[in-house]
């Protein structure tokens, strides 16, 4: 299962140059500031026909290739849908914080029988999804909710729900999830189905990386690590029961799911296989 990890949020090089700031910015720029006004400013940033998702830093909070809106581009996105190998037939898959939309498209795309569900605090960062990003509007396979993550994962009418839960929270330094306490892990754990799993992007090199995995390991049956690559970000994955690790059966899955997706799933088996060692 075992890839390397890379970055969700990873400084731009200097040849990428920000753009001017489209239509939606425009739009929030105009607004009268919120009461308790928290989130950072949206601006995006283009380079060889991708685009990029920023709040107010250099800092990448998501992308989309123009060409293909529904792909995954950056590798630790492709990373976060390992749970692929294991879980063959969700019903319902939900996603914490949108980013850029690109993980909530592509389970769209892939799993027409699912009911994805995006959960996103910030109504700005829907707004530019829609209008920047691609995202299709609600329907009866699609849900966005403008609510807080723990909100989401306390609600008990979401409980035993859920098969895959996907967990991107970051804000606009990008060192650390927004939520990482045990009681957050719990509550996740309270929402998947018996076989359901998680998957979390984290940063190795920063101090609430030891504190998610010790409060995953509290709320999880098993939780295993990708190889920490790049400038430190990590993707860990959580089972609320036993995996499997018959590797001949993982390494048919995952040609299966190379076959299809295009996505390079031998190579998660292949670190699976390395960390089990």
């Amino acid at each position: 299962m075992f890839v390397s990890a890379a970055l969700s949020c990873y400084k731009l090089t200097e040849t990428i140059m920000l753009i001017k700031r489209k239509s939606i910015e425009k739009t929030e720029s105009s607004r009268p500031a919120r009461k308790n006004a928290r989130y950072a400013p949206i601006t995006l940033s283009e380079h060889n026909g991708v685009r990029y998702l920023h709040f107010g830093t250099e800092w990448i909070q998501g992308a989309m290739r123009l060409r293909k809106p529904d792909s995954l581009e950056l590798e630790y996105a492709q990373q976060m849908m390992a749970w692929m190998l294991f879980v063959d037939q969700p019903t319902r898959i939900v996603q914490l914080g949108l980013g850029a939309a690109a993980l909530t498209k592509f389970c769209r795309k892939w799993y027409p029988q699912s009911h994805v569900t995006a959960v996103e605090l910030n109504p700005s960062v829907i707004e530019v999804c829609h209008s920047m990003f691609k995202l299709p509007a609600d329907d009866d396979r699609l849900s966005v909710l403008e609510m807080d993550a723990m909100d989401f994962v306390l609600d008990s009418a979401n409980h035993a729900q859920i098969d895959v839960l996907q967990i991107d929270l970051y804000d606009a330094t990008a060192r650390g999830p927004m939520l990482d306490s045990a009681e957050f892990y719990q509550a996740c754990a309270a929402c998947l189905k018996k076989n359901g799993m998680v998957t979390v992007n984290l940063f190795g090199d920063h101090p609430s990386f030891l504190k998610n995995l010790k409060a995953m390991q509290f709320a999880f049956h098993t939780v295993l690590c990708l190889p920490e690559v790049h400038q430190g970000n990590v993707v860990a994955f959580a089972f609320k029961s036993q995996p499997l690790q018959d590797f001949a059966e993982l390494y048919q899955r995952a040609a299966v799911i190379k076959d299809i997706t295009k996505l390079p799933a031998k190579s998660w088996v292949d670190g699976l296989k390395s960390w089990d060692k």
